[in-house]
């Protein structure tokens, strides 16, 4: 039976209605400008800036060079240290390596699993010259420790916000804290350019450097003025940015239903916690993670994993494995195992379940059946209960 069933996927990207794609894309066929910032580009940026509260937003083709870039304009001295969170997506990591500049693993936070302001500034040596902090699930990090730690020691700090589009700390805009924030704009994100990303900067001096860091360094027909390379978005996916961004504030409401439903589900499981943003925070409701305690659940996260995979069900394991096994980093002595028990510990319980406006009554019922299979309990609900409410844990 399970293989007859549909797949029900992590994510799934919301689609502009086919009418208004076709609308953009004729406006694009007649301009004959398909990119180099061109209309939609531009709107898109404008929109964004003023969506987000922020002075500019730069596009960028992906997310993986924005945060390039964001390394880059900021003038780190080559062969310098760059702490960051082992707990992240790998291009996290990669992008300062390609920098010229050398990972040092910092642990996390065993609550929000974002860095560990204590664990930065045992790590800081005369050869570190920034931070970049990742704020996971839209979890923030700790940014005002971290803008004591930096400022104390004079260090520049990046953050990767590709799970926190649109989140807020005690009301202000994400983007605001640090010296640059990079955002996802990749189809799993839930603003998306089909394929792209966005730096965003509190500080204005930091726009035209931008601009040219994506743009070959070229500052007009005649003139370059640095090594740049090629990062900017095309026009295709600056016009799907902007049906997706008339989308994103309803998506907010239903997602914000769908965890209501799950959550009571998820909080009487026992060895299972679900993770939410501080009270501070306003959600982006990006992912749905929960912690598996396998102790008390009586099972282990990857178990599960294998369970819900049997019934046609994909959740994804984030972040596993961590970036610092990786084998062009493992031999790093931040890198070690030992150095890292908490991000160690946090990659073999997070799973992030299916959390998407579109999911049905139907998938969220075989997901909360899984769940209460894995716990060995009998009183599942039956697919199609609409109110999911009947059953006592």
């Amino acid at each position: 039976m399970s293989n007859e069933l549909s797949s029900i996927a992590v994510t799934r990207p919301l689609l502009p209605d086919q009418a208004d794609v076709q609308r953009k894309i004729a406006e694009i066929w007649s301009s004959q400008w398909l990119t180099n910032m061109g209309a939609q580009h531009g709107a898109l940026e404008s929109r964004l800036a003023d969506f987000l509260e922020m002075p500019f937003v730069s596009l960028f083709n992906n997310g993986t060079n924005a945060l390039y870039a964001a390394l880059r304009v900021l003038d780190l001295p080559a062969g310098g240290e760059v702490i960051v969170t082992p707990f992240t997506f790998p291009a996290s990591v990669h992008v300062i390596t390609a920098c010229g500049l050398t990972p040092v693993f910092c642990d996390i936070d065993p609550i929000t699993l974002t860095l560990d302001p204590a664990c930065i500034e045992q790590l800081i040596t005369p050869r570190t010259c920034a931070i970049l902090g990742v704020h996971v699930y839209g979890i923030a990090c700790d940014v005002r420790a971290i803008d004591t730690i930096a400022t104390r020691h004079n260090l520049k700090v990046v953050y990767d916000a590709a799970h926190a589009f649109g989140s807020r700390i005690d009301g202000i805009p994400i983007s605001r804290f640090g010296d640059v924030t990079m955002h996802s704009f990749h189809a799993t994100k839930l603003f998306h350019t089909i394929e792209g990303g966005g730096l965003l900067s509190p500080h204005p001096s930091l726009q035209r450097k931008i601009y040219l860091e994506r743009n070959f360094g070229i500052a007009n027909e005649e003139t370059i003025l640095s090594a740049g390379l090629n990062g900017k978005a095309n026009e295709i996916q600056s016009a799907i940015g902007l049906l997706v961004l008339d989308m994103v504030e309803a998506e907010w409401e239903r997602r914000k239903a769908l965890l209501d439903r799950y959550r009571p589900f998820l909080s009487a499981m026992r060895g299972i916690t679900l993770m939410e943003p501080q009270a501070n925070v306003t959600p982006s409701y990006q992912y749905l993670p929960i912690r598996i305690d396998a102790e008390r659940a009586g099972f282990s996260r990857d178990s599960l994993y294998t369970r819900f995979r049997s019934e046609n069900i994909l959740p994804r394991k984030y972040f596993y494995p961590l970036c610092s096994s990786a084998p062009h980093y493992k031999d790093l002595p931040s890198a070690q195992a030992s150095n890292l028990p908490v991000a160690t510990k946090a990659s073999g319980e997070v799973l992030c379940l299916p959390f998407y406006g579109a999911l049905t009554a139907n998938e969220l019922a075989r997901v909360v059946n899984t769940l209460l299979a894995a716990h060995e309990n009998p009183d599942r609900v039956p697919i199609g209960d609409n109110s999911l409410s009947r059953r006592a844990i």
